[in-house]
């Protein structure tokens, strides 16, 4: 980098700061010199190339060049200014525009609320791999080979299979991390699962292919069927409000016997009947029941000692409950007029 070539440098580049005419090209101008990988700092850098007894007159130029520059882009810039504030079109004592906030999705919205109920009821909370495999999905809840569940209209299977030959699959529940939690650490065991799962379902007003759960496990030496029905009341009185009105019901599930399933008076009619509770005055909120003894076995885990209770929520339906919403398809429409009311 020679002297000449630095001058011209200079010139230039005063030059195209005298000829900025509007706002837009002092913008322009200041991206092209002014910021830290610009042509001044580029010239700057560049002087590491120069001759040693040529460096001090060159590097006073391209100072020099740098401290006009900055002082003319400034005054340029207030001059832009004061002429917008004379501009009739301009009002600024207009207050100024709100930009609207976003939030979390309502989905999203119930399932922190579910977890912090949990969390200070003393639950952990625990994760896994939505792709799973047969033992951990099936096998292990004692699922029978012959079970619905397994077949291709209730499950997407992959393609690819695990190490002894059967194919992987999304998983159906998020169950198969209770199962890993037994298998991974000694009880005492209290947790909560919270995830996706996906079947493969027809989508109408009240399914979905894809939607999430938050399920929970508690496994001690002294666990009885008291302290699920304790659990389940403490967290629909927090979740619903006090003095709620709630019963069990008995129910099947193939990883736990006994069975039940949780009602809690429809809050929305007060029991008297509507359309979200089908006239029945009573909303299911939880499928429950004690771990199956040949559950706690395929986890190695011995029945006679320790003992456990198992739920599980499907948020969606907790949300569409909480909102009044009666078509699960209208939390995954992105349709801003719904979605900005949460």
């Amino acid at each position: 980098m020679t002297r000449h070539e630095v001058e011209a440098f200079c010139t230039e580049t005063l030059e195209a700061l005298r000829r900025i005419q509007s706002p837009e090209e002092l913008e322009q101008f200041r991206l092209t010199y002014l910021v830290q990988k610009g042509r001044i700092r580029q010239m700057l850098d560049r002087l590491r190339q120069v001759p040693t007894e040529e460096k001090p007159a060159i590097g006073r130029l391209l100072n020099n060049l740098r401290s006009t520059v900055e002082e003319e882009f400034a005054a340029l810039r207030n001059r832009f200014e004061r002429q917008r504030s004379h501009d009739p079109t301009f009002d600024p004592t207009l207050p100024g525009r709100l930009i609207p906030r976003g939030s979390l999705h309502p989905v999203l919205q119930t399932l922190d609320r579910m977890i912090d109920i949990f969390v200070r009821m003393g639950f952990a909370v625990a994760t896994g791999p939505d792709v799973e495999d047969d033992h951990h999905n099936f096998e292990a809840l004692n699922f029978p080979p012959d079970h619905p569940a397994r077949d291709m209209q209730d499950t997407f299977f992959l393609r690819r299979t695990d190490a002894h030959g059967k194919p992987l699959l999304l998983r159906t529940h998020t169950s198969p991390v209770q199962i890993r939690l037994m298998e991974s650490m000694q009880p005492p065991i209290r947790a909560i699962i919270p995830g996706r799962v996906y079947r493969n379902e027809a989508i109408s007003a009240r399914s979905l292919a894809e939607f999430h759960q938050l399920e929970g496990l508690c496994i001690d030496e002294r666990t009885s069927f008291a302290d699920l029905k304790g659990t389940m009341i403490a967290f629909a009185e927090q979740m619903y409000g006090s003095g709620i009105r709630y019963r069990f019901r008995p129910s099947f599930f193939p990883f736990t016997e006994p069975s039940a399933e949780m009602d809690i008076e429809c809050f929305l009619c007060g029991g008297k009947g509507c359309r979200v509770c089908k006239q029945s005055g009573w909303l299911e909120i939880v499928g429950c029941g004690m771990v199956h003894p040949h559950v706690l076995q395929a986890c190695k885990l011995d029945p006679e000692r320790w003992q456990g209770y198992a739920f599980g929520f499907g948020i969606e339906r907790v949300t569409m409950l909480l909102t009044g919403i009666d078509d699960i398809r209208l939390l995954y429409e992105n349709d801003i007029r719904l979605l900005e009311q949460f």
